[in-house]
């Protein structure tokens, strides 16, 4: 596991991801519960819990198994810091997906994307 490619990991999918997380949880949930500092821990504990899981899992286990792990991991950290049940925590994670997606197609349509820096 690499340190510094875990730090830029982190970096990157907390200006990517917890705005997009925290806005699913503010709709879902209310502002009282989904805290945008909630959402950024929600995307730094995954992260690590991530590295850790798929370095010590991903040996031992198909790629299948370590993703069901990650996914209940992502899904218990939202159901912990937004104070939500289950099917709570995973409609915000739909929602972030689809918030995500729209996000990506309209910068797409307006001409920024990764292959314009390239």
């Amino acid at each position: 596991m690499d340190f510094v490619a875990l730090l830029i990991q982190i970096v990157v999918g907390t200006i990517i991801v917890a705005p997009v997380l925290w806005l699913a949880g503010r709709a879902l949930v209310g502002k009282e519960k989904a805290k945008f500092t909630d959402a950024v821990w929600i995307v730094v504990l995954g992260t690590v819990i991530g590295a850790v899981i798929g370095a010590v899992i991903g040996i031992h286990f198909s790629g299948l198994i370590a993703a069901v792990i990650m996914l209940v991991v992502w899904l218990a950290l939202v159901k912990h810091f937004f104070d939500c049940g289950w099917v709570m925590a995973l409609a915000i994670t739909i929602i972030a997906v689809i918030i995500f997606v729209v996000i990506v197609a309209v910068l797409a349509l307006i001409g920024i994307g990764i292959l314009t820096f390239i």
